[in-house]
């Protein structure tokens, strides 16, 4: 096992890596930028370097600062979190080079799904299903028409180094495609520095469901059920939940091993998400996530599994020492995320938290770096906390969640936490009736 953990990020989950390491006596090193001095995580670490000025290009993308921090500190690893390097192939070779383990997946394994091409590419190989598309890159000499006719419109144009909704656009007819390649095209190389592009189907009311899985890098790999990520805005996840309204047992077995087929046959090492669309029965691969994701304490609280423990103990050599069998989903989970914006317009809200207090009793989970006088920087993401229920069903897992969702308290600074409020209360949201569409439309009607 592990002497010393650098965790290479900041917020909440650097919290929820920090609380693992301490449960299994591992010391731990909090890195953070000027902007971050005060945060949680670096009061309770055992050791913490300041890795430099504010913006995250200076400091938790800074490679060579992390390294010196490592250097410096002793640590015999290094786990990123989510976001910034958590997905950078490049970082975890270098940490390697120097005898430092990056808890993760291979370098490989995240190049390769990294790229959505090959990603793509290697999962249909692996035998999981893929939404129809083009086969590689879109370039300007290829006859993108003859491409699209093929697929069948309405098609989705979509960047290969993308994510987060950038360089994705929509061509409904053959009339609005050059258009669509055009501006996802400009908007890839301004995000990603690459421009390269491909083609899929469009799916006009498609659910969001997304596998967990946990493979030891040995050709041992489990499923750990799904979640339904559908609730988003701007292809970002609002609100998550375990297992999806939508999905029986049966379907969750079937494409739970499939998955888990795959990750055995890539021998893919640590946990991941092999996320999908879903719509009239059938799964459509998008992408995998090589890292821990958001969303993950919904897995947690409905199969008990310490998701973070279970990487730390892999990564150390650890062989994977729970069987599929092994796996019970118990009850219901939904998160929220608590974000400092308008719940409106969902403009960032930064500033001092004056007062707060979240909710708590049996079920009940809040993730979160903040505190009573905690200033919230403009520098980084809005999230405040996450805030996750489990109930021994849905119905009662929505009677907890409205229940803490009038408990929590966050003064000081606007939140999101009035838009959960009338989410609870929605008809549809209560039937487990939405798409991955529905909540821009609702947003929209309410603006209107």
């Amino acid at each position: 096992m592990f002497t010393k953990i650098l965790i290479a990020n900041r917020g909440e989950i650097a919290l929820r890596v920090l609380r693992a390491c301490k449960e299994l006596g591992i010391s731990t090193v909090a890195v953070h930028s000027t902007a971050d001095a005060d945060a949680m995580h670096v009061r309770l670490a055992d050791e913490s370097v300041c890795i430099g000025p504010a913006p995250a290009r200076d400091s938790y993308l800074n490679i060579p600062s992390l390294l010196a921090a490592c250097e410096i500190t002793g640590a015999d690893a290094v786990h990123p979190g989510y976001g910034f390097l958590s997905e950078n192939a490049r970082f975890a070779e270098i940490l390697e080079a120097h005898n430092i383990t990056f808890i993760g997946p291979t370098s490989d394994h995240i190049r390769i799904m990294g790229d959505k091409i090959e990603a793509k590419q290697t999962a249909k190989r692996l035998g999981i299903p893929v939404v129809p598309g083009s086969d590689g890159a879109v370039g300007p000499k290829d006859d993108a028409h003859a491409i699209a006719r093929e697929i069948g419109f309405p098609v989705l144009v979509k960047a290969a180094a993308g994510g987060g909704g950038r360089g994705m656009k929509v061509a409904l007819t053959a009339d609005d495609l050059d258009n669509a390649l055009a501006t996802a095209r400009a908007e890839a190389k301004a995000a990603f520095g690459d421009d390269a592009l491909y083609m899929e189907k469009y799916l006009a009311k498609p659910r969001h469901i997304e596998i967990q899985v946990l493979g030891d890098g040995q050709g041992n790999a489990i499923h750990l059920g799904e979640r339904d990520c559908s609730l988003q805005r701007r292809h970002q996840k609002v609100l998550e939940e375990a297992p999806s309204p939508c999905l029986n047992a049966e379907q969750r077995s079937q494409i739970g091993e499939i998955v888990a087929d795959a990750m055995r046959k890539l021998k893919y090492r640590g946990v991941g998400t092999v996320e999908f669309l879903y719509e009239d029965g059938e799964f459509y691969f998008i992408e995998m996530n090589t890292r821990l994701q958001v969303e993950h304490p919904v897995t947690e609280m409905i199969t008990g599994i310490d998701l973070v423990n279970e990487q730390i103990r892999i990564a150390a050599g650890g062989t994977l020492g729970l069987r599929q069998e092994d796996i019970l989903f118990e009850g219901h989970a939904i998160e929220c995320r608590i974000n400092a914006e308008n719940p409106r317009t969902f403009a960032p809200s930064p500033g001092m938290i004056t007062y707060y207090h979240p909710p708590g009793g049996l079920g009940v989970r809040v993730d979160s770096g903040v505190y009573q006088g905690y200033k919230i920087p403009p520098y980084y993401d809005s999230l405040i906390g996450k805030l996750i229920v489990h109930g021994r069903n849905r119905v009662e897992c929505m009677m907890r969640l409205r229940r803490c969702l009038d408990e929590f308290v966050v003064d000081g600074v606007l939140t999101t936490i009035p838009l959960f409020r009338d989410l609870v209360d929605n008809q549809d949201i209560a039937n487990g009736q939405y798409d991955i569409h529905w909540l821009e439309k609702y947003l929209a009607e309410d603006k209107a």
